[in-house]
């Protein structure tokens, strides 16, 4: 039908008559280009009206949301709605990492006693802990104890307090609470915790601790 309509108006419009042509030769046998859409829209209203189908549907229509793929009406895509902010990470508190890490008696060479109170050496490890392992991390620093327990038990037996190695003044961070967190970070993030060491501590500390636990990734010097 819409075929028929382009055909009266467009292609063949001398041949056919018009709504609202009497035949006597008063209306345009070939319309001007810009009759043709008038023409065009008489015939189809024609047509709709025949069918008694208005144009124009009267009952109200809830309005739709607008799709945000779909172009304005100048053609331009609307712009793309705002991502919400990520939720902050959850704050690490070195009091309670630490207050974790002393109940695994197989990390401490005597329970109560520390050798850096300041807790320079935990606040380092712990900067290597990204905000993405914050929620959590007590559970899995719990849960590396567990699986390493036999290994950190005879980490203090050779290289604690008391041992042969330790009486030459080296492995002086293993049997502190602070040696758990800095373990995990070593099997987690080795590379990180080298780079933030050497920032503030001798490496030699360090050294001696990766040598002793014989890490799967050596970092040292």
């Amino acid at each position: 039908m819409l075929a028929d309509f382009f055909h009266r108006t467009v292609v063949h419009p001398w041949h056919l008559a018009y709504p609202g042509d009497r035949g006597d030769g008063s209306t345009p046998q070939q319309p001007r280009g810009s009759d043709h859409g008038r023409t065009l829209a008489r015939l189809l209203m024609a047509h709709l009206e025949a069918l008694d189908m208005p144009l124009a549907n009267t009952a109200p229509h809830p309005p739709s949301a607008p799709s945000t793929h779909d172009a304005d009406a100048h053609g331009q895509e609307p712009a793309p709605a705002a991502e919400p902010a990520p939720a902050p990470a959850p704050a690490l508190e070195a009091r309670d990492v630490l207050a974790a890490a002393e109940r695994f008696s197989s990390t401490l060479a005597a329970p109560g006693t520390r050798h850096w109170p300041d807790s320079e050496f935990l606040d380092v490890a712990l900067g290597t802990v990204r905000p993405e392992e914050r929620g959590g991390y007590i559970e899995r620093l719990e849960a590396f104890a567990e699986q390493h327990r036999k290994r950190l038990e005879e980490l203090l037996r050779a290289y604690g307090p008391g041992s042969a190695p330790a009486s030459h003044g080296r492995y002086a961070l293993i049997g502190q609470p602070e040696t758990l967190v800095i373990l995990e970070r070593m099997e987690t993030a080795p590379f990180l915790l080298r780079s933030r060491w050497d920032e503030a501590f001798e490496a030699v500390l360090l050294a001696d601790l990766e040598f002793a636990w014989g890490p799967r990734i050596r970092v040292s010097r």
